[in-house]
């Protein structure tokens, strides 16, 4: 991977503004269609009547620019449909940040929720753009609203744009390795005690499966792990799918559904997005992070449907399908931080496409054993847009992943319910743990949306962070 296109992005230097006393901003009103004639009157005269003229009426996202004397820019006026939920008015503020000429900015009256706006407009200036040639970004600058905490704002924002970055990267040059190095970054940054097993030492620490997937490939597969915090404090692990490339191995897919496989380790880039955030504010807790890193490729040593293979904890694992392979590699991780009996055990995943299905690609599904953790964690994810929805560990469809030869099947046996099967196959590998909690999510945006880009997302982080927070404080 070549220099410039390795660096990843730890913030969004220039978004904003932390106190701009002697700047000269524009301003920026909000408007919603049940009460534009209200929110219009607000503006100066003179700009009222030219939005009015226009005709505008507010559509959710849509934004006006008011001309100044001059034909300069005075300003704009973002349209929030007819939603008053803060959570939702706060995030289409991602609109402005493309929508509005260069220059700086400040709410002429400040949003009910100034921290998830100034969050929003961060995250609506995020572009990915390395592989263009000319990528130099001209800045929309937002002077922060008085109470925002710049260095917090700081800190969640640049952990989404490292999740954004690291699952849009694609694979030629975001492979095993290349993903252990950033989570080695992202790890020395904060002094956490790092290390990696790599290729054939898997076996030799008793990690078959996670070998079984990759050895297929010229890039070894290998087992990230590293860990923050005092030993003494409650543990909270975190563990996260990380295939690099997903071709299927020997159950090979489709050209179609081969083309996004890139963002197969959109899991791992989501557990270092919410390790960044958890290490940044330095919560109370000791944090391990634990990724199974590897390409399912195809070669005369790919593991095969019909397979038993050996896994850590000693189960026999029968192989129905070689595209289901994230959930062998986290298996293995999955015991080992068992092993260790963690107050909270968390798995990130893009697992199933069951879970598509079910639900899209803007809602992930949400496992967990804790009925108080569960309520907090959906509670942040509504409030903060980062939504989440709860199912269930339904154990009578653990009946579906028997096995004719091994002790367990690691996909069902028939066609329903792929997202909750997949789920009991990882809680098999769970039994020391406090809590287990595991999100089946798609890491993606495949349609623009305010604060939203087309393409990677670490989706859950900021709801898991808000509520680790609450629970352990920083």
């Amino acid at each position: 991977m070549s220099k410039s296109r390795s660096s990843m992005s730890t913030a969004l230097p220039g978004c904003y503004l932390k106190s701009a006393p002697r700047v000269k901003s524009s301003p920026l009103w909000l408007a919603t269609v049940d009460k534009l004639k209200t929110d219009l009157k607000a503006l100066p005269k003179p700009q009222r009547n030219w939005v009015e003229a226009q005709g505008w009426k507010a559509g959710e996202g849509s934004v006006v620019l008011l001309p100044g004397e001059g034909g300069s820019l005075n300003g704009a006026v973002l349209g929030l449909g007819k939603e008053d939920d803060p959570a939702r008015v706060s995030m289409l503020i991602g609109a402005l940040p493309k929508a509005l000429p260069k220059g700086d900015y400040h709410f002429e009256k400040t949003p009910r929720d100034r921290e998830l706006a100034a969050l929003a407009w961060a995250m609506g200036s995020y572009s990915f753009d390395r592989y263009k040639a000319n990528n130099k970004q001209e800045l929309r600058r937002l002077v922060l609203p008085k109470g925002v905490d710049a260095t917090r704002l700081a800190n969640i924002a640049g952990a989404v744009i490292l999740g954004r970055d690291l699952i849009n990267i694609p694979a030629n040059d975001l492979g095993p390795g290349e993903l252990a190095q950033a989570a080695r970054k992202l790890a020395h940054l904060h002094g956490a005690k790092f290390k990696v097993i790599t290729g054939d030492a898997l076996l030799k620490q008793n990690f078959p499966l996670i070998h079984a997937v990759g050895r297929a490939s010229d890039r070894a597969p290998r087992l990230i792990d590293f860990t923050w915090g005092p030993a003494n404090a409650p543990k909270v692990t975190l563990v996260g799918k990380g295939i690099t490339y997903d071709t299927g191995g020997l159950s090979l897919k489709p050209t179609s559904a081969m083309a996004l496989m890139k963002k197969d380790m959109g899991g791992a880039a989501s557990v270092l997005a919410l390790a960044s955030m958890i290490m940044g504010a330095k919560l109370k807790l000791r944090l391990r992070v634990l990724i199974p890193a590897a390409d399912n490729n195809v070669s005369a040593n790919s593991f095969r449907p019909g397979d038993v293979l050996p896994s850590r904890n000693g189960m026999s694992v029968e192989i129905g399908n070689t595209d289901a392979e994230g959930r062998l590699v986290l298996a293995d991780a999955l015991a080992l931080a068992d092993e260790e009996k963690p107050d909270y055990l968390l798995t990130m995943a893009t697992l199933t496409g069951a879970a598509r299905v079910a639900l899209g690609p803007d809602l992930p599904p949400f496992y967990s054993t804790d009925e108080v953790f569960a309520d907090a964690v959906l509670a942040m994810g509504t409030r903060l847009d980062d939504p989440l929805w709860r199912m269930p560990f339904w154990q009578p469809y653990d009946k579906y992943l028997s096995a004719k030869t091994g002790e367990v099947n690691h996909i069902s046996d028939g066609p329903f319910a792929g997202s909750v099967t997949a789920a009991m196959f990882l809680k098999r590998f769970v039994s020391q743990a406090v809590r287990y909690a595991h999100i089946d999510m798609y890491g993606w945006v495949p349609r623009e949306k305010p604060g939203r880009p087309f393409g990677g997302e670490p989706q859950g982080a900021r709801a898991l962070f808000e509520a680790f927070r609450d629970i352990f404080g920083g």
